[in-house]
């Protein structure tokens, strides 16, 4: 890896680490007597056991379990002939467990000597103990360095430089402090960020010694101070002595509750240090997910040998919606949000207008902004049982773990819905009950694998369930994202998921829908783009300014200025939603239009220029 591209994914991500390497083998009755690097060596298959539960736990980087195999400590154990044996074989460990789906972070701690000016090792040879550790996990393919657990500047500076010598991976430097935010030397938080940022560390952090809260009053410092990344990695509280030995008090939820107080407050790179274990990496996860959608596709991954052949049920024969896009004919929707009470009659009576005028589909969105409204669901068996068009159900990530899904995938399938939309889903923290948890055990794309699964016959265990599902799968789409690049990389991943349609954002710069979709042309499979027609000035503002992805050419925003009354801005909004309309048609497989005010009539305006 790169120092671009780290900086490139930590730019709207957060890199969840794995936590503590000694806490989990004392915990399989390894004691602190042994040298738990040698384990490298003595006992591969333990190391590689605890690589892959926090991998399975929802780690993103991996810590090599080499933070005390310098020349030094080691020569303690008497190991040091094998320092460059024993790293290289960690690295190498870590590596076969992560393979693609994570990174390995090549851990080195202090010497564990005094060093000039405060000892007699000079800085000279600090540098050569660093540079020794650092090549052999090199060549054992780490992706990046962390340098964790220092309270010594001018050590730290050292293993810096030494690092910077033999490669141009990037550096995690990472200091311990005390509960004041001063190392035990004195130095203030705020001296430590600024020679860490001097010396060209990629990503500046604190680890080990304090609990999460004193931790997070230092990172709310930091990150007013730098424009480096920063990393929060502490201990699970602070430990408590009980017959001799150190307990470490603070549960998971505490931890995974700061997790995303650090994320919050700045920090890029969290994790847990000393006292944690799997399920606190686990519950980090969770909280992750909460506030940041995992981005990193998550593939539920069936063998193929293990899958009986299961022809999938073609797409015309799917539904109603599955049929026309097929044939090539042009596809109308409109959206309709669920109400925010328990009577659906109104809803009801929309939809029967949108039947009476041809409407291929309604539009159900899945708690949109993540407010509270009517189960999209049921919603949409209501209107396929009591009024007979068909609906495309919004289905997101939010809200249900693995197993829910599942069951609700089955269930829905079996009361007759058919068209889905697989969506990650706004987080809790945007809508009315912010507080409320997120699941997020997947992404849309781990979604929309489950989905293509169910329709081959086969569940989340590969078992196989009789007749297959027959889901048109469908996944959103956004021409206007901030990072193009992520945009397509992730909708490539959908569409070898399993994707068979996708709906857009709102589209309003029409240049930029068509330049998209010129990117997208190697994956492509048939769009529909959201129309969104404006009724003032002030929601044009919105959308150009809050909603994510949208943006609003400064030629439609002046029409929108121009107009008077909210009746004329309401026209102009229509009016522009036509024209969006009429030079869309003829790039796009279908349009999907909001209702604004919930108002069906406005909508079917807007569509009414499909028969000019």
């Amino acid at each position: 890896m790169t120092k671009k591209e780290l900086t490139k994914r930590l730019k709207d991500n957060v890199l969840l680490f794995d936590g503590a390497f000694g806490t989990m083998l004392y915990a399989q009755g390894i004691f602190i007597n042994r040298c738990y690097d040698e384990l490298n060596l003595s006992m591969p298959r333990v190391i590689k056991g605890i690589h892959e539960e926090y991998l399975k736990a929802g780690a993103d980087c991996i810590e090599t379990n080499t933070f005390g195999a310098n020349r030094f400590k080691l020569k303690d154990h008497g190991f040091k002939e094998k320092l460059q044996e024993i790293n290289y074989q960690g690295a190498r460990l870590a590596r076969e467990v992560a393979g693609n789906d994570a990174l390995v972070a090549g851990s080195i701690g202090p010497l564990g000597i005094r060093i000039e000016p405060w000892g007699p090792t000079s800085l000279v040879e600090a540098r050569q103990a660093f540079k020794e550790q650092a090549a052999a996990l090199r060549d054992g393919g780490v992706d990046l360095f962390i340098l964790e657990t220092f309270s010594n500047m001018s050590e730290i500076h050292q293993a810096i430089l030494a690092v910077q010598e033999i490669c141009s991976l990037p550096v995690i430097a990472s200091m311990t402090v005390r509960d004041d935010g001063k190392t035990t030397f004195g130095t203030t938080a705020e001296t430590i960020t600024r020679n860490l940022d001097r010396w060209g560390a990629d990503v500046i952090g604190l680890n080990c010694s304090t609990g999460p809260q004193a931790m997070l009053e230092v990172v709310e410092r930091l990150v007013k101070i730098t424009g480096k990344p920063i990393s929060a990695i502490p201990n699970a509280g602070v430990p408590r002595m009980v017959e001799g030995r150190k307990f470490y008090l603070a549960s998971d939820e505490y931890m995974a509750e700061y997790a995303r107080r650090f994320i919050q407050a700045g920090a890029k790179v969290v994790g847990g240090c000393c006292g944690t274990n799997p399920r606190y990496t686990k519950a980090m996860r969770s909280a992750i997910r909460s506030i940041i959608p995992q981005q990193r596709p998550v593939i539920m991954e069936i063998k193929k040998e293990d899958i009986e052949k299961v022809d999938p049920v073609p797409m015309a024969k799917k539904s109603k919606l599955g049929k026309k896009i097929a044939a090539g004919e042009f596809v109308t929707s409109v959206e309709i949000v669920p109400p925010r009470g328990c009577d659906p009659t109104k809803i009801l009576e929309k939809a029967r207008v949108l039947a009476e005028n041809h409407v291929d589909v309604v539009n159900i969105p899945d708690g949109p902004r993540a407010l509270a409204r009517m189960s999209a669901q049921h919603l949409s068996c209501l209107i396929e049982r009591n009024v007979g068009i068909e609906t495309v159900l919004h289905y997101t990530c939010r809200d249900r773990n693995l197993l829910g899904m599942m069951s609700d995938m089955l269930g829905l399938h079996a009361v007759g819905i058919r068209n889905v939309l697989l969506i990650t889903g706004d987080p809790p923290k945007m809508g009315d009950a912010p507080d409320a948890t997120a699941v997020f055990d997947v992404d849309a794309i781990g979604l929309t694998n489950m989905a293509a699964n169910l329709n081959r016959g086969v569940d989340l265990g590969g078992n196989h369930i009789g007749q297959p599902t027959a889901y048109l799968i469908g996944v959103g789409l956004n021409p206007g994202a901030i990072e193009t690049g992520k945009e397509i990389d992730r909708f490539e991943w959908k569409v070898k998921a399993g994707a068979e349609f996708a709906m857009t954002q709102p589209v309003f710069d029409i240049e930029q829908l068509f330049s998209f979709l010129k990117k997208i042309e190697h994956v492509r499979i048939p769009i529909i783009a959201g129309i969104w027609p404006l009724v003032s000035l002030r929601n044009a503002e919105f959308m150009n300014n809050e909603m994510p992805g949208v943006s609003v050419p400064e030629e439609i925003m002046e029409r929108m200025r121009r107009t008077g009354s909210k009746e004329e801005a309401l026209r102009e909004g229509i009016a522009i939603a036509r024209e969006m309309v009429r030079r869309v048609k003829d790039h796009v497989e279908g349009v999907q239009v909001s209702a604004p005010f919930g108002k069906v009539s406005h909508a079917l305006d807007v569509l009414s220029v499909l028969n000019d």
